[in-house]
């Protein structure tokens, strides 16, 4: 044992500090002062600050550095000399302007530097920086072409809508009493459980999932189920319940388990666009099947092109929603994708073995597979900015954004296989007809075959 222990310890101790005092008394002591508390940029794009340095035990040459703790989000650099002057040093004062330079959503914090030959010290002061997405003019065109196709869709919905039929499914409401269910119990409960089982840290990304959850069906249930010869009336009758049961189903959701998932979010229930979006599929339904009493040719061509045109809208919503927001693919990690995959499918999944064990039609229960498969994932992104502050807003609705890119990717794989069997069966249907066709025909008459003559 050593003969001073433990005094041999406290001695080890004052020679390991003893170096880095010296160089802490050696480092001028300086303070940042900037003259904005905060800096707001919207991606690419910039913002010039002033700043002022005071401190003392400077020397001429001595530089100052900026730097940001997550350059991914902003950089900063100086647009002006950083580097102590004979009148700085004697003043002890620094006044420069430097360029924040806004790249991707986030927060991120400013921190000045010293150096000091081959020695670098730290400048106390930071400054918080928070960038942001602009809005843009292709935002605005995308939404409003989207409304206006969506609006036309529905009036060919209208043209092709059976009534008769609409008020049999509303006479004996199997089918939208399972959807509302897969609708408003199933998903909620699936998107609350899965946020905490995905996202165990992330209370924002939880409330992202979530609040996809509780949106009602969207419009392209609608498409969906027609394109994958589902019960077309079924789903529109489904939707617009669906719809305006959200106006109750989705304040007890959120003021519950919403709590729960972000007790921090000033949650805000959207009633003007709920309606907004009643209104949107009421009105054009209702022109359509006037459209089958006035002018029932031209309703009969909107029927013919039906198929044509929902496919066209929807590869064209698609690929424009992925050029317009290109930058939010930067965002996604498997997690992320996870939540896209798991509740669209999950709900497809749920309505068409609810429906089929409940002896419903494969025709029906495609039409409920849709209805709670496909969400109205704008409803969620308007919640989120609602109740969330900017950046966050816009980074939580990678989630509802992650669903509605992968809500088509089963739709798509069955209508394909759809098509293909469609050919294959095409194909032996012809050549069975062909076989028929080169068959010889006997001379002979078949047994039983009485000829008869017509005598005049």
């Amino acid at each position: 044992m050593c003969p001073i222990w433990p005094l041999h310890l406290i001695i080890l101790y004052i020679l390991a500090i003893c170096p880095m005092w010296v160089l802490c008394q050696a480092a001028p002591k300086l303070l940042a002062t900037f003259l904005t508390e905060t800096v707001e940029v919207h991606m690419n794009q910039n913002y010039y600050v002033n700043v002022n340095v005071t401190g003392s035990d400077l020397q001429i040459g001595d530089e100052l550095s900026l730097r940001t703790d997550n350059e991914h989000i902003a950089t900063a650099e100086w647009n002006s000399t950083s580097t102590f002057t004979s009148a700085e040093v004697e003043a002890g004062h620094f006044q420069g302007r430097f360029r924040v330079d806004g790249l991707f959503l986030g927060r991120t914090e400013l921190v000045v530097e010293g150096k000091r030959g081959t020695d670098t010290y730290l400048v106390n002061g930071t400054l918080p920086i928070t960038v942001t997405r602009p809005q843009r003019v292709i935002d605005t065109i995308f939404t409003t072409s989207v409304a206006v196709f969506i609006s036309l869709i529905f009036i060919n919905f209208g043209c092709a809508m059976h009534w008769p039929t609409v008020k049999g499914v509303l006479k004996r409401p199997i089918g939208p009493i399972i959807g509302l269910c897969g609708q408003f119990v199933f998903m909620p409960l699936i998107s609350f459980g899965l946020g905490f089982l995905i996202f165990p840290n992330s209370p924002a990304m939880r409330l992202g999932m979530f609040f996809t959850g509780v949106a009602p069906g969207g419009g392209a249930s609608n498409i969906w189920t027609f394109i994958l010869g589902g019960n077309l009336n079924l789903s529109l009758a489904m939707t617009t319940i669906s719809t305006l049961a959200a106006f109750g189903f989705m304040p007890a959701w959120l003021f519950s388990l919403g709590q729960v998932v972000f007790a921090n979010a000033s949650i805000v229930v959207p009633y003007t666009r709920i309606a907004t979006f009643v209104v949107g599929l009421v009105v054009p339904l209702a022109i359509g099947l006037a459209m089958q009493k006035v002018t029932p040719k031209i309703a009969a061509f909107m029927v013919r092109i039906l198929k044509g045109f929902s496919t066209t809208l929807l590869l064209f919503i698609i690929i424009f929603a992925i050029v317009t927001n290109l930058y939010i693919f930067e965002l996604f990690t498997w997690e992320i994708v996870v939540a896209g995959v798991c509740i669209p499918w999950l709900g497809y999944l749920a309505g068409y073995v609810g429906a089929r064990l409940l002896r419903q039609s494969h025709e029906d229960a495609v039409a409920v597979s849709m209805e709670v498969g496909v969400q109205n994932t704008g409803i969620a992104i308007f919640l989120l900015r609602y109740a969330l502050p900017q950046p966050e807003a816009d980074l939580t609705t990678v989630v509802p954004v992650a669903v509605a890119i992968m809500t088509p990717v089963p739709n798509t794989i069955i209508y394909i296989i759809q098509k293909i069997m469609g050919c294959f069966r095409n194909r032996n249907d012809h050549k069975k007809i062909l076989e028929d066709d080169l068959k010889p025909v006997s001379e002979a008459p078949e047994p039983g075959f009485v000829a008869t003559i017509d005598v005049k």
